[in-house]
């Protein structure tokens, strides 16, 4: 259902409650014509500082998206982005595939996701050997590693920032950001990726490209690009980066 405001298309978004990121960016680089609407996912325990408590804080996520796709779908969007990532690589390319099974199950949308996003732009980017960043504890890294390796990407090295919290996230300074893109840069290296939607990257990212000669993958940047162009929306947006640019 497009709207008088937004007569090219109305993306529903899927949003833990405690993000603050996701919106902002989508927002920040919203072609004309095109709206996002917020289902969010209640988050009732934010803390995130050891494997156990990322775990559970997945277990709480899974239990509160049906809810928060329910809500999303009474204002009509034409599909769906989840704008939060650690679910969708969790399990591997099997997991990722069989959470978009349900989603769409569920809502009759299609629906991007975070770690199909990452692996389109890559694919279209041409790169094999990367390095990924993330916002989490090693337990998640681990299915992010896990994931691109699946894919058959070379990962040089992945670094989680281990955030305490789901709300911490947003705190990490641009300074914070680029130390640790350093940290999974090398020879060889042909990309770097940032997972974790709550993490404010695509503000650091275009000026790093630029600085390094490579192509700087935020999440939020990559899920935004592919759910445009999956659905025709062709313009190119300056400001977040070489795939929304001229991708």
């Amino acid at each position: 259902m497009t709207t008088v405001l937004a007569d090219r298309h109305v993306f529903g978004v899927i949003v833990p409650s405690t993000n603050t990121a996701v919106e902002d960016e989508y927002y920040r680089f919203r072609a004309p014509g095109v709206s996002f609407h917020a289902g969010r996912i209640l988050i009732r325990n934010a803390v995130l500082d050891s494997d156990e408590d990322m775990e559970n804080f997945l277990v709480d996520l899974r239990g509160e998206i049906g809810a928060a796709v329910e809500s999303v779908l009474t204002c009509r969007p034409d599909s769906l982005i989840m704008g939060m990532s650690a679910e969708t690589f969790w399990g591997g390319v099997e997991g990722n595939a069989e959470f978009e099974r349900w989603i769409k199950e569920m809502s009759g949308l299609d629906v991007v996701t975070g770690a199909s996003a990452t692996h389109t732009a890559l694919q279209r980017l041409g790169v094999r050997r990367i390095g990924v960043i993330t916002p989490y504890q090693p337990v998640a890294d681990e299915q992010v590693r896990a994931y691109f390796t699946e894919l058959g990407y070379e990962v040089h090295a992945v670094h989680g920032l281990k955030c305490g919290s789901a709300t911490s996230i947003a705190e990490v300074t641009p300074e914070e950001i680029r130390a640790a893109f350093a940290k999974v840069d090398g020879p060889g290296v042909e990309a770097l990726v940032q997972a974790g939607t709550n993490l404010p990257v695509i503000g650091v990212a275009a000026a790093l490209e630029e600085e390094l000669n490579k192509p700087v993958v935020p999440i939020n940047a990559a899920s935004l690009w592919h759910a445009y162009r999956t659905h025709g929306i062709k313009d190119r947006i300056p400001g977040a980066g070489r795939l929304l640019a001229t991708l």
